[in-house]
């Protein structure tokens, strides 16, 4: 059987959203979806998922929180501390415990510091967004104001293609494989 890759190209994100669903509906396979902005519904209409990136930011959260709570330990407990201590607003600096009210501040931002930065790096290099990363896009318009949806058909295309054309498809490319 031969393969080939269809690409639908949508003007409207709503089209294209409507479009989707009808096709998943009708049990075709999408294979990819590309957009120039995030579109609401679209991974919950494509049957993604839901992603785990809550958890690392909840990680990330717990570093930063533990990287600020050693930082304001050794600068104001021990170490530097001991030998210039910081009476701050009366506050004793004998142990860390005593001084939580005054280091909460600081706590946040680590944690929000980390979390944020952490989680940035985190999605660009999961989506492969590094710097010298090549583009997967198989339109360039895609980037402006299109919307692509790439389907594999296997045998023949030609009732996909209506489906697509009556769902609200303005263009449709497509693309042969080679069997393996």
């Amino acid at each position: 059987m031969n393969k080939k890759i269809l690409y639908a190209i949508f003007d409207d994100e709503e089209i294209l959203l409507e479009s989707v669903k009808e096709l998943r509906s009708k049990e075709i396979e999408i294979q990819e979806v590309y957009s120039p902005f995030p579109i609401h519904g679209l991974d919950h209409a494509l049957g993604f998922k839901e992603t785990r990136m809550a958890i690392t930011a909840f990680i990330y959260g717990c570093l930063g929180l533990t990287f600020g709570g050693l930082l304001l330990y050794y600068i104001m407990i021990s170490g530097i501390g001991k030998s210039w201590p910081m009476n701050i607003g009366g506050k004793p600096n004998f142990t860390f415990y005593q001084n939580i009210p005054s280091f909460v501040p600081i706590l946040f931002e680590c944690t929000v510091l980390f979390a944020g930065h952490l989680m940035s790096l985190t999605y660009l290099f999961r989506n492969k967004l590094y710097p010298g990363a090549s583009t997967k896009s198989p339109d360039p318009r895609t980037t402006d104001d299109k919307f692509l949806m790439e389907l594999v058909v296997q045998g023949s295309d030609l009732e996909v293609k209506q489906l697509l054309k009556s769902t609200g498809a303005s263009e449709i490319n497509e693309k042969e494989i080679e069997d393996e």
